[in-house]
């Protein structure tokens, strides 16, 4: 995805951050009522991601959260640090695991977090980021660019 940013919407100053810092991590719970939610809003009404009998007959060990749902959420976390959906120019992950979604009391949580990786022109940074759920890295290669004000 790549899109043109609005100059200085972001909340955080570009001349406030350095490479290497760390953003804090956030938690995600996420439950089936929410895959299910997101069958929705998505068109993607797989039965893997909200029907235990179905994944586990697929082989899975139970309910899988969507793959573009668990990169939203890492979206979420980019636009929420930098206080502006429109700062985000560039946003990309690989997914490397599964976010498994026991049953609908527990659920499971996707944990982000994020580091400065580099500082660009025009008060852009790269950031990379983190998920993780159950123990388990669950993007890689994720990475934003991100207009800061």
């Amino acid at each position: 995805m790549t899109a043109t940013a609005r100059p200085g919407t972001a909340k955080v100053r570009y001349d406030e951050v350095e490479v290497g810092q760390e953003i804090p991590a956030a938690d995600y719970p996420v439950r089936r009522v929410d895959l299910v939610r997101y069958a929705g809003a998505s068109g993607d009404f797989n039965p893997i991601h909200w029907n235990e009998r179905q994944a586990k007959a697929v082989g899975l060990p139970d309910v899988i959260a969507h793959g573009m749902y668990t990169m939203a959420q890492g979206g979420r976390f980019i636009t929420d640090w930098a206080g502006d959906p429109g700062a985000v120019v560039d946003y990309g992950v690989r997914f490397s695991s599964m976010v498994v979604v026991p049953d609908d009391d527990e659920g499971a949580t996707i944990t982000v977090s994020g580091r400065i990786e580099e500082k660009l022109d025009d008060n852009r940074v790269i950031v990379v980021l983190t998920a993780r759920s159950g123990g388990s890295r669950v993007m890689s290669k994720a990475r934003a660019v991100v207009q800061l004000a």
